[in-house]
């Protein structure tokens, strides 16, 4: 892992120091996003293998998820955290601090992040075709493909990325599904830190999946002066794409919440 961030900062500073063409950076970014997913991937069952003693004893789709499930964690806090940044911490997309629109702006670390992202999908969608449907039906399919297809856009035209990097943002829940999967995996339905993730899933949901979708296409029209000035693809993409994805994370909020009733009845039935 130590390894790993040091090469993601090494990266960031050869770039910014324009070692490497824009073309190498970009491709050096999502190999480096493959990388980090097979490094994971195998730390996972590695970690799990020594401090968790159910791992043994799952069977080989099981521990194919498990680990998969590993990396797909990793990459989720590490693209919300650096989403996180980029959007608010940085002046990056300060509408007072350059003269570039909005949607044309960028950075070296924004590049990379999208790399990444791009180098962590696609790793994933070739495991859920490989593995079809063990790891996820036709809707992870549908959201791989499309976020792929985003993002690509984005990072080759180098407009429209602080949208990109909003909808990056909503992998911050990835952690709490996944860990609802290994607490229920592990026998732990029942558990305190069961409920717990149940209830953090729930209003990260609604915070990151709902509310700032609503914001997004709120920023999205308030500034479509801008968003005209993507070129025709990309325009016609952020029209539609992120409508699909909202749809999507409503239908899995729907879910989510009677998961959430069931979990909280089944608690109180007990006490």
């Amino acid at each position: 892992m130590v390894g790993f961030g040091l090469l993601t900062v090494g990266l960031i500073d050869i770039a910014g120091h324009a070692t490497l063409t824009k073309e190498q950076h970009w491709l050096l970014s999502v190999f480096l996003g493959i990388v980090m997913c097979k490094i994971v991937h195998d730390l996972t069952g590695v970690v799990s293998s020594v401090f968790f003693s159910g791992y043994a004893k799952l069977d080989k789709q099981g521990k194919l998820e498990w680990n998969n499930r590993g990396f797909s964690t990793f990459h989720a806090i590490v693209v919300a955290a650096a989403s996180l940044h980029l959007l608010i911490a940085s002046d990056l997309f300060d509408a007072a601090s350059q003269d570039e629109l909005i949607v044309n702006r960028k950075s070296p670390l924004s590049d990379t992040i999208l790399g990444i992202s791009i180098g962590y999908f696609l790793s994933d969608l070739a495991m859920i075709i490989y593995h079809f449907p063990v790891l996820g039906g036709m809707e992870y399919v549908l959201h791989h493909g499309l976020s792929v297809f985003s993002i690509i856009q984005s990072l080759l035209s180098g407009q429209g990325q602080i949208y990109i990097l909003m909808v990056l943002f909503t992998e911050i829940t990835t952690p709490f599904v996944n860990l609802r999967w290994y607490l229920d995996t592990a026998g732990q339905k029942n558990s305190k830190l069961y409920v717990c993730n149940g209830l953090a899933l729930f209003l990260g949901w609604l915070v990151a999946r709902i509310l700032l979708f609503m914001y997004f296409f709120v920023h999205l029209f308030s500034h479509f002066d801008q968003v005209k000035e993507v070129y025709t693809l990309g325009f016609y993409s952020l029209l539609t794409v992120p409508p699909v994805l909202a749809m999507m994370n409503a239908f899995w909020f729907l879910k989510i919440a009677r998961g959430l009733i069931k979990t909280l009845t089944r608690a109180r039935y007990r006490k």
